[in-house]
């Protein structure tokens, strides 16, 4: 058996973005079938480019103006923020003079 042909190692590396929140749109409460609990679109739009993050909550805990990252996925033509990826950056040289 070839161990470097493991199907693990084929797969297609997630991509990271990082920037600053330029806006948040936000679409729903979508429910595509019954019993399937109701879920948010998000489209939030960072430095120039637009991104869709699913959630089933109606408020994320990003607000314009913050420093974002996260992994995400290009499916098609849309590019898709991964579940529980999306967060504040923190820029270890100002953490300090933050906390003051």
């Amino acid at each position: 058996m070839n161990r470097n042909n493991r199907s693990f190692q084929r797969k297609k590396q997630k991509l990271q973005g990082r920037g600053k929140l330029e806006t948040i749109t936000t679409d729903g409460p979508h429910s595509d079938w019954l019993g399937m609990p109701d879920y948010y679109i998000h489209t939030l739009t960072v430095d120039g480019d637009d991104y869709k993050y699913l959630t089933a909550e109606a408020t994320l805990e990003v607000t314009p103006g913050d420093l974002v990252c996260f992994r995400y996925q290009e499916m098609g033509k849309e590019k898709r923020i991964d579940k529980r990826s999306l967060g504040i950056a923190i820029d270890p040289a100002t953490f300090m003079q933050q906390q003051s």
